[in-house]
């Protein structure tokens, strides 16, 4: 499913005109995005957790050459499913 087939979706679930579906899921995806860049967590009950991770400094190697490299340490995004939503895919 992409983003346009979820704005149709929601559209139809709430029963609300396409162009407002879709205003009102950017506004939540720039919302947790902005929050989440900020370091902080946003957790939606039954859905998940996002929140910002640090990774650390790492060795690696160029897959082209084989030499060995410095990953610098960086923050990336991270989601965990929460438990409503494991136990609806799990079956």
């Amino acid at each position: 499913m992409n983003k346009g087939e979820l704005v149709d979706k929601i559209a139809e679930k709430a029963d609300i005109p396409k162009k407002t579906a879709e205003a009102v899921l950017t506004a939540a995806i720039e919302s947790i995005m902005e929050s989440v860049a900020d370091g902080e967590k946003v957790t939606l009950v039954g859905f998940g957790t996002f929140e910002p991770r640090q990774r650390q400094e790492r060795e690696g190697r160029n897959p082209k050459t084989g030499e060995t490299m410095t990953i610098p340490a960086s923050t990336v995004p991270a989601f965990s499913a929460g438990k409503v939503f494991k136990d609806s895919v799990a079956g």
